[in-house]
């Protein structure tokens, strides 16, 4: 699997922990920037990652940021991309099960080392689980266009 990785300043540390515990799962590991801690917009990274995983160039992605708010705004405003914000093994984990996220993002302000590494290994390594979930995905990627044709405020 090859996984893509973009961070802003506020998410480098984390970033740099995330490819060494990518590559200790077998990952092929994309780096998309900042590889500065001096202060950058996290949307030019978001943007990296995102187009590398709308092309093909990697099957997932992980966004860092201080929080990760940012990274996750930026994320799901695009369609087909599943962020998930996550905290813990827990989330990280239903985020694969039932959500089948195809994008990580993670706080580097915010999470420990041995948190992070278990929230990438666990979503890492859950499996989608389908059935009725596909079907409330399939309705998650209806749900942009419906709201663009149904808006009717002037």
């Amino acid at each position: 699997m090859k996984i893509g990785i973009a961070s802003d300043h506020g998410g480098l540390d984390l970033k740099e922990l995330v490819k060494e515990i990518l590559a200790g799962h077998d990952c092929g590991v994309l780096d998309l920037g900042t590889d500065t801690p001096e202060s950058v917009d996290y949307p030019d990274y978001a943007q990296k990652a995102l187009s590398a995983l709308a092309c093909g160039e990697c099957d997932r992605i992980v966004l860092v940021c201080g929080t990760g708010i940012g990274m996750s705004i930026c994320a799901n405003r695009i369609p087909g991309v599943r962020g998930a914000l996550c905290h813990d093994a827990y989330t990280a984990r239903m985020s694969r099960l039932h959500n089948d996220s195809n994008c990580l993002i993670l706080g580097g302000r915010v999470l420990g080392p041995a948190v992070a590494q278990d929230i990438v290994r666990v979503w890492l390594t859950t499996p989608f689980e389908g059935g009725r979930h596909q079907s409330r995905l399939d309705k998650i990627e209806k749900l942009a266009g419906n709201i663009i044709r149904d808006r009717s405020c002037t």
